[in-house]
């Protein structure tokens, strides 16, 4: 309970869970920023000795490639809708993975089971709220307006992962706003199906 209350392991969660946020809209960005932060010496990210790998060349290398595929393949058409189908469970994973690392002063099962609910949960939301509104722009715009979709994605992921590394308190109070954002519109969408469906009874 103790390691849990403490001043770093609180900094730590902010840091995962800014960066699980950001793998919401893009799954590898928040992977290569934190990949970067470690490999240019940030001794404040307190990363469990079986993930400091994460900081290697190989590692940067591979993360940065990834990146630029999966930004790239979102502004093909059709390919990005079909990503989407892959990209909410990728994205918990991702969400898992960025709070499972960055909280090595836990008990292994407290931090993974942390890890799972609020990292991967919040991943997997925010994921979620992207693909539903990638959904309707492809529906209402033919794809036309899934540029901005797609480009408005790319940019948050960086702002909040860039953020999280660099003020993560700040970094989990905008996950905590875009959470609440996602709630509403979920809220919102079954609204109207209920009202759909009401109307074919």
């Amino acid at each position: 309970m103790n390691d849990l209350l403490s001043i770093s392991t609180i900094f730590s969660l902010f840091l995962g869970i800014g960066l699980a946020a950001a793998a919401g809209f893009r799954i590898f960005l928040p992977l290569f920023v934190l990949s970067l932060a470690v490999k240019l010496g940030g001794s404040f990210i307190n990363l469990d000795e079986s993930w400091l790998w994460i900081g290697s060349t190989p590692a940067l290398i591979t993360l940065g490639v990834a990146m630029l595929v999966e930004i790239g393949a979102y502004y093909i058409p059709l390919i990005d809708n079909m990503l989407d189908t892959i990209a909410v469970p990728l994205a918990g994973v991702a969400g898992t993975i960025a709070v499972g690392i960055t909280m090595p002063e836990m008990n292994e099962v407290a931090t993974w089971a942390l890890a799972i609910i609020a990292g991967g949960g919040t991943a997997a939301a925010i994921s979620g709220t992207t693909a539903a509104a990638r959904a309707v722009s492809t529906t209402t715009t033919a794809g036309a307006g899934n540029f901005l979709v797609n480009t408005g994605e790319t940019l948050s992921s960086t702002v909040l992962s860039i953020t999280a590394i660099v003020l993560a308190p700040l970094a989990f109070i905008i996950a905590v706003v875009i959470l609440y954002g996602c709630y509403r519109v979920f809220k919102k969408i079954k609204r109207k199906g209920d009202e759909l469906l009401a109307r074919e009874l």
